[in-house]
């Protein structure tokens, strides 16, 4: 990754077999896994806004699934492939380019390109590269971010903004939250951070995955996915797992973490991973609307108001994404981190 070729590198020289370092422990490849063809996630068309069964659809997919596709959703498709077609062109750069934005080199600690998750921490590293890239503002984006994606990916953000505050809105009014006043909006959506995504071919790629099993930590995630597919999310039953198939247009929303607990755990934030692909390229581009770092999260006071048990302990949310990637991906495992039992 040093010299800024990344998993992409790999790919181009042409291996025949996968090195040693990519190869899955037996129970976290794919052949291990059962995958339920007959279920899929919901699709949801958000057309008509004002429709009740539209807002009713989402807490439902929210509560059983924590997963949903929505169509009709308002960021034109334009933005939508600019965003594909920026995340091809920033990692068509050479290395000598990508290299500025390493952990090692980059100039903010906002922009960073790696490989895998967290490798350090690792037994065996993920099939895929990324671009990750935290906003702080318009005008530090513009100075920090690599040229070759950066107008694109906040047009995505910026065309996504209203959908985004919409969907927040929904899901709160059926944690009887009727008003997102501004500790609120910073506690649902206080921080963003996009990510581009790439995962090269791959030989043997039953013995590997592009992204491991894990949740996301985030309120809320929109996901642009390309037409490879590969994406599967846990099934009800906890064991099986269910593909989301890309529809052209579509965006994937998933419920992250922060929601989870903020909602005493009525919406669901799922178990997902991406697979590996030895025939096509994919890419993914998904915004992850967070808190702000400097927020406690914790079941909210309209939901416990009740007389619910509260199932998690409130905490600093800076202090739980550090959780989250200090360690590999593993599954549910940061969020028991603040379960009360």
């Amino acid at each position: 990754m040093h010299e800024g070729n990344g998993v992409k590198g790999l790919s181009e020289m042409g291996l025949k077999s996968l090195p040693k370092q990519y190869i899955q422990p037996l129970e976290e490849r794919m052949s291990m896994i059962k995958v339920v063809s007959q279920e899929s996630i919901p699709i949801i068309d958000m057309s008509n806004w004002d429709d009740p069964k539209v807002g009713d659809a989402i807490c439902d997919a929210a509560e059983k699934w924590g997963f949903f596709q929505i169509i009709n959703h308002g960021v034109p498709i334009e933005v939508l492939e600019n965003a594909k077609d920026a995340t091809y062109r920033f990692y068509g750069l050479p290395a000598k380019e990508k290299v500025k934005y390493t952990k090692e080199k980059s100039s903010s600690n906002h922009v960073r390109y790696g490989s895998s998750f967290t490798p350090e921490a690792e037994k065996a590293l993920e099939w895929k590269d990324y671009l990750s890239l935290f906003y702080v503002s318009e005008d530090e984006a513009m100075a920090t971010w690599p040229h070759a994606c950066r107008d694109e990916a906040l047009e995505y953000m910026k065309m996504s903004e209203t959908l985004i505050t919409q969907l927040l809105h929904v899901l709160m009014k059926r944690l009887n939250v009727t008003q997102i006043d501004e500790k609120r909006e910073s506690l649902l959506m206080g921080s963003k951070r996009i990510n581009l995504n790439y995962y090269p071919i791959c030989p043997n790629q039953e013995l590997t995955v592009a992204i491991g099993r894990h949740s996301d930590v985030s309120t809320l995630t929109v996901l642009l996915q390309d037409e490879t597919g590969g994406l599967y999310v846990r099934a009800e039953d906890h064991h099986s797992w269910i593909h989301v198939p890309p529809v052209s247009g579509a965006l994937v929303i998933n419920i992250g973490d922060a929601l989870q607990i903020i909602s005493n755990g009525r919406y669901k934030s799922i178990e997902h991973r991406v697979t590996a692909n030895e025939k096509n390229i994919r890419v993914s581009v998904p915004i992850f609307v967070n808190p702000s770092p400097s927020d406690v999260i914790g079941p909210l006071p309209e939901v416990l108001a009740n007389g619910e048990k509260q199932n998690y302990k409130n905490v600093l949310y800076s202090d739980y994404v550090k959780h989250f990637f200090r360690k590999a991906h593993d599954g549910k495992m940061t969020i028991e981190y603040v379960k009360i039992d």
